[in-house]
């Protein structure tokens, strides 16, 4: 998979609209661009732009101020080999909604771009340890959400 579709997925798991999700992917190529030379290492090029394009759907989010609701797309919201029905996809994307920006970055990478541990943790500019750690609050914040929503 291309990282462009890569870094679209990442763009529309955060604002769940295809015009700002382009944006967002422009805004950060932009970024990119001009800041290119201070990248060390090409073998980083892909985990610099994901953050890049973290940094750039959460300040989308800021400037909004508000959520907007999953459009009818074509487009496909998880990654292409992901066995999650429709129906999960759809309540993962309302689970979502409770969480602060910083906080679905987690969510985002490990079950949409299905990014292991130590990859998160470099995109993320943490230790692997904080990513863990971070990442099972997180999940847990969700149960607590969705049992009181079951409730």
């Amino acid at each position: 998979m291309g990282c462009k579709e890569r870094m679209y997925r990442i763009a529309y798991s955060y604002v769940k609209n295809q015009q700002d999700a382009l944006e967002i992917v422009s805004e950060a190529s932009y970024k990119a661009f001009l800041s290119y030379k201070k990248l060390e290492s090409l073998d980083y090029v892909e985990t610099w732009i994901a953050r890049i394009v973290i940094n750039c759907a959460i300040d989308h989010l800021r400037r909004k101020k508000k959520y907007t609701y999953i459009e009818d797309s074509q487009h496909s919201l998880t990654s292409a080999d992901s066995n999650i029905s429709l129906e999960e996809k759809m309540d993962l994307y309302e689970a979502l909604e409770v969480l602060k920006p910083e906080e679905r970055s987690f969510i985002i990478l490990k079950f949409f771009e299905d990014q292991r541990f130590k990859d998160i943790a470099e995109v993320l500019s943490l230790s692997e340890n904080t990513v863990k750690s971070k990442f099972y609050r997180i999940l847990n914040k969700l149960k607590l959400q969705l049992t009181k929503k079951e409730g």
